[in-house]
This record gives structure tokens, sequence and C-alpha cells, in this order.
């Protein structure tokens, strides 16, 4: 079988290329130029640089045919324009999981299979099979990786069935450790590579450095709400019907300059996230001081001490109907219908007990537990048992 790789220049896609050359097929490997500005990043130089060298030399190595295709333009358009309009509109984008796919499993996937490939093959901890239902249909499941401590399946929570059909991991049975021990005995330049951090493809980043380039910094205070805020002593109304319920639950407490003290100034509330603790320069307490609600109208930021501050916490959280995505299609649910789920709302976050309820106004996750820092534009991603079954963009 023809496939091809896409070869980032890390040791997870080395092995994945060694690993699918291993079981007799015809490798080709791609890598991507996603990113051309060194002027953000906090290496000396823009890392693709030494990512493309690196994929050269390991595809050297194998003896397969390597490539580089310039995509920046396409990147631009797709995930860092997108990224600048959330963070102006007080959201948090995911570009990673946009990147996957707008870029890797789109753009770059249809490329790869114009050369003739049948499969694209990446270098993400995850598993993707396959069963068949009661009329014939192939439906494909997204499996988390095997390794706990590196399942990226989050990463790929807007996949469709298409784009599995023609996707493969092939480390997702291993570990970090046993990737790395691989690509040492196989004597593969990227052994021990350390991983990529930062934004996709671009390289670790000052996020307010990097969004100055479009977004202008704007002075603004910084509003100290105490634990004995009024707003967080609401007595638990009755209710009339569970949509009501899960109304009230998913709500976000919003503020008012009186509601606290300001305690300090900011540049601009388009560069802070919810949860957020670093980067505020607040001192004088006892405990961090983390985010919890931003003003984009009057440019305020509300913040609260300590990590178990009440205002973090949410029991629920609603996706709009349009940005509910439903890898598993025949499970979608109907108006008026539930699902019990275990579910994310940031990568590496231990999945949590959860159930989804669909309505004709949206789609509702009531956790639980009260979850901390639920932002909007992030994406919620939910599981049966270890598959991935859905996602959407938190509202």
């Amino acid at each position: 079988m023809k496939i091809v790789v896409g070869l980032s220049g890390g040791v997870d896609s080395s092995v994945a290329a060694y690993l699918l050359q291993k079981q007799g097929h015809e490798v080709v490997a791609l890598f991507m130029r996603n990113w051309n500005d060194a002027s953000v990043t906090l290496e000396d130089e823009c890392p693709w640089i030494e990512d493309s060298n690196d994929a050269l030399m390991v595809a050297k190595k194998l003896g397969i045919p390597f490539q580089v295709i310039d995509m920046s333009e396409l990147y631009k358009e797709k995930i860092v324009d997108y990224m600048f309009d959330e963070y102006k509109n007080g959201r948090t984008p995911n570009p990673d999981i946009l990147c996957n796919r707008e870029v890797k499993f789109d753009v770059f996937m249809k490329t790869a299979l114009s050369l003739g490939a049948e499969k694209v093959a990446t270098g993400h901890y995850a598993r993707v099979s396959s069963t068949f239902n009661e009329s014939g249909k192939e439906i494909f499941h997204l499996l988390a990786g095997k390794d706990n401590n590196k399942d990226q399946s989050y990463f790929l929570c807007q996949l469709s069935q298409d784009q599995l059909s023609k996707s493969l991991f092939p480390i997702g049975e291993l570990t970090k450790p046993e990737v790395r021990d691989i690509a040492r005995e196989m004597e593969l330049v990227t052994a021990d590579k350390k991983d990529s951090q930062g934004l996709c493809f671009i390289g670790k980043v000052s996020l307010p450095t990097f969004l100055q380039q479009q977004l202008e910094p704007k002075e603004g205070e910084i509003v100290e709400i105490f634990k004995d805020f009024s707003g967080f002593h609401q007595e638990t109304p009755q209710f009339s019907s569970k949509l009501e319920e899960l109304q009230f639950l998913s709500q976000k407490l919003s503020y008012e300059k009186s509601d606290g003290k300001v305690i300090g100034k900011h540049s601009g509330a388009h560069y802070f996230t919810i949860g957020q603790s670093k980067g505020l320069g607040i001192g004088g307490h006892a405990e961090s001081c983390f985010i919890i609600s931003r003003d984009m109208a009057t440019n305020t930021v509300f913040v609260g001490e300590g990590r178990n501050f009440p205002g973090l916490f949410r029991r629920a959280l609603k996706i709009e109907n349009p940005e509910v995505h439903w890898i598993r299609e025949d499970l979608r649910l109907q108006n008026g219908e539930s699902m019990k789920v275990q579910a994310r709302i940031r990568y590496r976050q231990p999945l949590e007990e959860a159930t989804l309820y669909q309505f004709e106004e949206g789609l509702y996750i009531e956790f639980e537990n009260p979850q901390c820092a639920i932002a909007e534009g992030q994406f919620a991603a939910w599981y049966l048992e270890d598959e991935l079954v859905g996602s959407g963009v938190i509202a």
C-alpha cells in the first residue's frame, strides 16, 4: 500500500514512517511548511527550518522519498487569522484541533491522495479501527492512544468518518518510551529530540507578543472579586424543566467593577483567557489570582484568589447546534434525547463523568463534578469508554 507520512521532524512521525516501512508499505514523506515568521518565536530561528532538516535526515536514513509542501498561506488564513478573531472577541481557540481539521486532514490529505496514496499517516498517539453495521456499512472508530500520558485523540476530535477512513496512526499502540527506544535502535536523528511546544507548527511563542501582530495593546483594569460576593451564594432555584436547569447551570457569572476592587492594570483583555494566572503581575496575595471573567466591552479583567475560587467553576456548558460534531454520526442525539458519556474540555484533562442533553436550542453537557475554567471557544470532547465519538465548540 502506498502511504504518505506527514513527517514533522519529531520522533513520533519518524517512528511512524519506520514502522510502516517495516510492514512492507511504500512510504512517501511529506513535510508541511506552515509558518515562516521567526519574529514571534522564542527560539533564535523559526523552528520549521530545523524540523525540515531533521525530517529530511530521517527520510534519507529510511531511504524513502521526501518532499516539502508550502502551506503557510492556507495556515495563516485557516488557523492564524481565526485565532486573532477569536481572541479579539474574548474567546479561547484551540489552534491544534483546527490545524488537524482544516490543514493536516483536509488539504494535506487531499495533496497526499493526489500523489496516489491510499492512506495518510501521522505520529499521533491515537488509534483508528472499524466495524461493519447491520447494513454492511463500515464504521470508523477514533480510539484513545494506549499511552495514557500521551493520548492525543482530543486533538483529532473534529475529524469525520471520511477523514478517519484514510488515516493511520502507527504509534497509537505504543508508549512514548517505546517510541524513543525504536528511534534509538534505528539511530534516527530525532530519537532524543524534545517534543515540540507551543502553537501548532509555529513553535514556542509569547502569546501576547504573537497576538500584538494584529491586536493592539489597550490598558484596562484588573478587578478582584472576593469570596463573599453575593453572586456566589444564590440559592438554587426550582426548575420547571431539565432545559431550564441546564440553562441556569451553564450560564457564566457576570460582574461589574462595583462588585469588587480594582487592584491593577493590564495591557488588553484579549490577551488573556479564563483560568489564567500568569502574566497578571498581581502581588500581595496568599494564593495566586486567577481570571474568572473578562468584559470585552469595557476591557476589564476580573480575578479571584485561589484555585478553588467559586467563580472558576461551572457544572454545565452549552454547544450551539452548528458547532456540534459527531464522529459517530450513527450515535447523534435527537431533540429530547440524552447520553451518559465521559468528557474533557482541554487536552490531558482526566475524563469526567457527564451527561449529554440535546435540545432544539443546542447541546448541553452536564458534569457530575463542577469543572474549572470552562472557556468559550475551546473544544469539549466526549467519549464512550476509550472511543471519542463527538465534540463541539463551547459557547
